[in-house]
């Protein structure tokens, strides 16, 4: 049998009582935990409504409005070359000279075959005239006659034949003196005095400079909206990479006949004004061009906008703190404000502009009103004093 210690409390009954004083402790903590969670602050915005017009971005590259390779269109030795390389010609102006010496010979040659020709027709024109006169006195036979007349004809060709010929040999002796077809900037001669040339060797490049093109990319959207203005020029405006903003104003003159099935996309072309020289064809641009008329849009702060999967969405908070998830379908970007299609949200309610990581559906937030400028867009907070720790009473 267990030693029995009279006096003593067993362990257990000391320890029970130790126990029970501790639940009411930890029965609070998880009545606190169980309760619903504290308002999130975010700030919003009010959305604003004015009138809008689209204006949409492109990157291009200037072009020339034209371009020619210069190719010589007859085959010989380079006499001499008649301009400075990078000079600026008028059109019509002599550039090059072939050695004409082979091409006037030619032009001679044609010359002589000519006059034997003529000589000819007169001969055989005679002689069908005489025997006409024959044929009537039956001096001459049918037979006879007819091949004289055959002869005469023959060298009324011969000498349309020869006069051909002529008109090849002086065109090609005038093609010896190679002119600019077009006014503008040349680029360096390819094939200097001494050098066997063909129609295959580019002797220079001329490109224009009164006028040059932009070529940029726009996306099938950008194609309706030029589509539906109709015959309505639309206004790109450009600027260059040293340049700020966009201080060239030109007119869209050519969009393409289809979109490239790959990438959605459709060639379109601006023309801008050149006679000051300014732009160079191969330079980057800038652009910008409106799209539509002016009309009334709803817009909010771009980072009010969100992304569920693949829908966009803002949060809309009403009077009571609720917040409301709103898919939105998007519109042009305008100085930072997006605007919306559509009416997923009206003007002046508030959308969320900072916190969103913060709402959870169903929740409350508390929501702090950001002022905003003339475009809309929120304004920072002011900045709150720091406030300085409160001084421990004595004894704390």
């Amino acid at each position: 049998m267990p030693a029995k210690f009279p006096g003593r409390t067993p362990a257990l009954a000391v320890l029970f009582p130790v126990l029970l004083s501790f639940l009411p402790a930890c029965g609070g903590p998880a009545d606190a935990q169980g309760g619903p969670p504290p308002a999130m602050p975010v700030s919003v915005a009010p959305a604003v409504q004015r009138s809008v017009t689209d204006v949409e971005t492109f990157s291009g590259r200037l072009e020339a409005a034209e371009f020619v390779e210069l190719r010589p269109r007859v085959a010989g030795i380079i006499d001499k070359v008649h301009f400075t390389d990078g000079a600026s010609v008028a059109a019509g102006a002599l550039l090059f000279t072939i050695d004409p010496r082979p091409f006037e010979a030619e032009v001679a040659r044609a010359e002589s075959q000519l006059a034997a020709a003529k000589s000819r027709a007169e001969l055989a024109q005679t002689e069908y005239a005489r025997a006409q006169k024959l044929l009537d006195s039956r001096a001459v036979s049918r037979q006879e006659f007819d091949q004289l007349a055959a002869g005469a004809r023959t060298s009324e060709a011969d000498i349309k034949a020869a006069e051909a010929a002529l008109r090849v040999a002086r065109l090609n002796l005038a093609y010896t003196a190679v002119r600019a077809p077009i006014g503008g900037r040349l680029s360096r001669a390819n094939a200097t005095a001494g050098n066997l040339v063909n129609e295959q060797v580019v002797l220079t490049t001329i490109a224009a400079t009164n006028r040059v093109y932009a070529y940029f990319d726009g996306s099938e959207q950008t194609f309706l909206r030029v589509r539906a203005a109709g015959n309505a020029k639309p206004v790109v405006r450009l600027g260059l990479a040293n340049e700020t903003g966009y201080p060239h104003q030109g007119t869209l003159d050519f969009v393409d006949n289809r979109l490239n099935p790959q990438t959605g996309a459709i060639r379109l072309r601006a023309s801008f004004d050149n006679r000051d020289g300014r732009f160079v064809p191969g330079l980057a641009a800038r652009l910008t061009m409106t799209t539509s008329a002016p009309y009334q849009a709803t817009l909010v702060p771009e980072r009010a906008i969100g992304t569920d999967q693949n829908r966009k969405t803002v949060v809309v908070v009403g009077a009571d703190g609720q917040p409301q998830f709103r898919v939105v379908q998007l519109g042009a970007l305008q100085d930072g404000m997006r605007v919306l299609l559509g009416d997923a949200v009206k003007p002046g309610e508030n959308v969320v502009v900072e916190g969103l990581q913060r709402i959870m559906p169903g929740v409350p937030v508390q929501p702090q009103v950001l002022k905003v400028d003339d475009r809309g867009m929120p304004l920072p907070p002011p900045s709150m004093p720091p406030t300085s720790a409160a001084p421990q009473q004595p004894g704390q």
